[in-house]
């Protein structure tokens, strides 16, 4: 009995040292040391062994056992060892290798515009204000003099929330809420986002608007061709030219659209502008007599201007752009040209 311990364990020594992988020497451990493993079988059979045998092969075989498992462990080592070198190795970085330059970001076409058309206000005074993108009926409808019947008020155009209180149609609603707590003279301009139900080639459910009011004593019609026609040659260059066409808007009086000429004919008349030379940008007037009632402005001592355009249309309109879905997509390819 003695000597086959003897053997098994000296064949356990060179099985474990023979273990190339952590699964093979698990194998080995298995076969020496488990439940059924010859180490395991010789502990078992000692009860046939001479009675004044027993103990000394008892604890030889645990000695045994004992030896076997320290040098499983000391081999597993080993292995793991060697398993980190490798994985070292593979991961490694080349410091000698020229460094990647990270991708650097930069604005997005439609904020660097709107933050160019806000500077040619800013120069004329006018100061920023903001609002809530869900409005009530009544600064988005009531207080700007549309009538209960007006088809804007419609879910077919408005997106409403629950009764009484829909997505803004526009910026205006901020500039009711400005002349609610300002006295004149105000000078103010409202970037943000609008909703429509509407989208195609040339428009989407949401987009961008700036909004403008001035008011003080004796302004006039003049003033706001000005200011419009300053602008027109600021954003879109000092040879455009502007022209103002009678429109109704319901919370000014008298009301225009504002036309350039079309920047890729140069007026002669292309697709693009139907064959106009004219492209229309904004709509503006007068601010109406009842809009300055619901403020609380005085209508027979102050007279107003307020003008409105789409951020997306003039982006559009300034870089040839085909389809406002573009500025949505966040194709860089897209992008990255800007």
């Amino acid at each position: 009995m003695k000597e086959k311990l003897e053997e098994i364990q000296a064949q356990a020594a060179l099985d474990v040292d023979q273990a190339e992988t952590p699964a093979a020497l698990e194998e080995v451990r298995v076969k020496y040391l488990g439940r059924k493993g010859l180490l395991t079988g010789i502990l078992r059979s000692l009860g046939q062994a001479p009675p004044e045998e027993r103990p000394m092969l008892g604890q030889a075989t645990n000695a045994a056992k004992q030896a076997v498992s320290e040098h499983i462990a000391a081999r597993r080592e080993e292995l793991e060892s060697e398993e980190q070198r490798e994985r070292a190795t593979e991961r490694r970085v080349d410091l000698s290798l020229p460094g990647r330059r990270p991708r650097q970001g930069r604005m997005h076409l439609i904020t660097r515009v709107t933050e160019e058309m806000l500077a040619v206000f800013f120069e004329m005074g006018f100061q920023v204000a903001t609002g809530p993108d869900v409005e009530t009926e009544y600064y988005n409808f009531d207080s700007l003099n549309f009538l209960p019947d007006h088809p804007a008020r419609d879910m077919h155009d408005t997106f409403f929330v629950k009764p009484g209180v829909v997505l803004r149609t526009h910026t205006s609603p901020v500039q009711m809420r400005v002349m609610e707590r300002t006295q004149p003279p105000v000078a103010v301009v409202v970037p943000g986002r609008v909703y429509r139900s509407d989208s195609d080639a040339s428009h989407s459910p949401m987009f961008g608007q700036i909004e403008g009011l001035l008011v003080d004593e004796g302004v006039t019609f003049a003033d706001l061709k000005g200011t419009l026609m300053l602008f027109a040659h600021r954003f879109f260059g000092k040879d455009v030219g502007v022209r103002f066409r009678p429109h109704f808007f319901p919370f000014t009086e008298p009301s225009a659209e504002v036309d350039i000429s079309c920047s890729v004919c140069s007026g002669t008349g292309c697709r693009v502008c139907k064959h106009s030379g004219w492209l229309e940008v904004l709509g503006c007037g007068m601010v109406h007599p009842n809009v300055f009632r619901y403020a609380g402005y005085d209508s027979e001592k102050y007279t107003g201007y307020a003008f409105g355009l789409g951020i997306e249309r003039m982006v559009m309109l300034r870089h040839a752009i085909d389809s406002i879905h573009h500025l949505f997509e966040n194709d860089l390819r897209f992008l990255e040209q800007f």
